[in-house]
């Protein structure tokens, strides 16, 4: 899921106050960087434990080697696993609560730009109305989904609620989205062009997420695309939330949203924490 090596999410201080004899953990997973911090008991064989749970994440959701979403992708039709139906659902709510702006189905769509290719026929196979969800998942002609756009949350939710089944309290996880176990943790909201612009104090049982849709392009468009062709609104939205992957859905689909469209959104769901929104002038405005 390589757009999101671009996250523009960095880490001021990993811990508030930062716990002695802590274990930290780094590696790579979904194209991005990942990093787990870990204090107390049992925190090495956790942090040994890791690397199989992600494995299992990405047999699930990655686009880029064999896993269920590109089975599902080239049949285009299966029983989904509880993850990939959990993921689905959110997909399926994430559409209708941005009127659209969030559509899986664009996925033909971003193959076509990235390679150069004429994207009016893939155009033509975008249209989440189209999916069939239920026991068996079935897409319509043509269509290929793309998840890059919450399964990131989606994994960091899974770490932390596996680490909190290890007995952990306190931990961060960033998997391109944060997500806290115990806390607090002070983060720092960036743009690309604008570069540090804000800090925020995560929580426990928090999450953040932020989407820089023109930090890198595909083709000549930005890497989060419109299924109707819109140009984002923002040069970067950061959205918290109590689910690392509802705060990721809704950060990649709100570059599209004007500000009285996003207030109204916010005011549907108490779970959602501050939306920050940084414009190409790199104004930052807080809702």
């Amino acid at each position: 899921m390589h757009r999101r090596r671009f996250l523009q999410i960095m880490a001021a201080s990993m811990f508030l106050p930062r716990p002695a004899a802590a274990s930290e953990w780094r590696g790579r997973a979904f194209g991005a960087d990942v990093t787990l911090s870990l204090s107390g008991k049992g925190a090495e064989m956790a942090v040994r434990k890791l690397p199989a749970l992600l494995a299992q994440i990405e047999a699930v959701f990655s686009l880029y080697q064999p896993s269920e979403l590109t089975a599902l992708n080239s049949t285009g039709c299966a029983r989904p696993s509880t993850w990939m139906a959990e993921a689905l659902a959110l997909c399926d709510r994430l559409h209708h609560l941005t009127k659209g702006a969030f559509d899986p189905t664009v996925q033909p769509l971003w193959q076509a730009l990235a390679a150069g290719e004429n994207a009016a026929s893939a155009r033509n196979l975008i249209g989440w109305q189209h999916v069939r969800l239920g026991p068996e998942v079935t897409l319509g002609q043509g269509q290929a989904l793309t998840l890059n756009g919450m399964a990131q949350g989606f994994a960091a939710d899974l770490v932390r609620n596996w680490l909190a089944t290890q007995g952990f309290e306190h931990a961060l996880v960033q998997m391109g989205e944060y997500a806290a176990l115990g806390g607090p943790f002070q983060l720092g909201i960036s743009d690309p062009a604008a570069g540090l612009l804000g800090q925020r104090q995560l929580a426990a049982g928090r999450a953040l997420a932020a989407s820089s849709p023109r930090a890198t392009l595909v083709g000549r468009a930005p890497h989060i695309l419109h299924p109707k062709g819109h140009t984002p609104r923002w040069s970067t939205v950061a959205v918290e939330a109590d689910s690392a992957a509802l705060a990721d859905g809704l950060s990649t689909a709100l570059v599209f949203l004007d500000l009285p469209e996003i207030t109204r959104l916010r005011q549907h769901l108490p779970q959602l924490g501050p939306v920050t929104l940084i414009d190409v002038q790199g104004d930052l405005r807080v809702v």
